[in-house]
């Protein structure tokens, strides 16, 4: 099973790399980090390089995509060449997914409309505009298409398709595996949970959070 998880500069790297340590753990899987060309890519901070070890065209028919979003998710939302990979392998994909805003770009190149699909709570709304329905879901399963919200949600995602694939116990074993056992120092991960003034905070700052930009 070839799992590819595409990379562009400005991308959140744990959106790729929650769902790399999780999905390579699947009995038989290959991944592969494919990008519109090989070699290395910038995460969204700047400090860590990822590198793309194929070619877009390099990689015509993965099992399963994976999509993450950042800040650099802006520049990828213009039909072109990655959308045209994404649109063509997703023909024999057994699941394509997406990790934060990650599903705005596959809800760009087409493959959401009527789907339900969740992404970063900053985000969601915006999932509408490409004939998605939006839902603060953590992890959204339509058909094959499964979407997770912001960021460390992928894992979530991840681990749910180690279920679907090859059963809750190897589900429950990758958990183990990885001691992926969250015991954070606050309750606010999510705006219904965080202080209104938190919520309010980085509502206020929407476009720094989602682009990136630095004051």
């Amino acid at each position: 099973m070839q799992i590819a998880i595409l990379l562009y500069d400005g991308l959140t790297a744990l959106d790729a790399v929650g769902p790399y340590e999780i999905l390579a753990r699947l009995g038989g899987a290959e991944t592969v980090t494919v990008a519109a060309a090989r070699g290395p890519v910038a995460n969204d901070v700047g400090s860590l390089t990822m590198v793309a070890e194929a070619a877009l065209d390099e990689v015509p028919s993965p099992q399963i995509v994976v999509v993450p979003g950042g800040p650099g998710q802006v520049a990828q939302m213009t039909d072109g060449p990655l959308h045209e990979w994404l649109r063509a392998v997703d023909e024999h994909t057994l699941w394509t997914t997406s990790v934060c805003t990650g599903s705005l770009i596959l809800g760009a190149a087409g493959l959401l409309r009527g789907r339900r699909a969740t992404s970063h709570w900053l985000a969601l709304e915006q999932l509408a505009a490409h004939g998605a329905r939006p839902t603060g879901e953590r992890v959204v399963l339509d058909g094959k298409y499964v979407t997770a919200a912001g960021v460390s949600a992928g894992i979530d995602m991840a681990l749910t398709l180690v279920g679907r694939i090859q059963g809750d116990a190897m589900g429950q074993a990758v958990q183990l595996a990885t001691e992926y056992d969250p015991q954070p120092p606050y309750d606010a991960g999510a705006p219904e949970k965080a202080p209104a003034e938190v919520v309010r905070l980085l509502r206020s700052r929407s476009r720094f959070v989602l682009e990136g930009v630095r004051e």
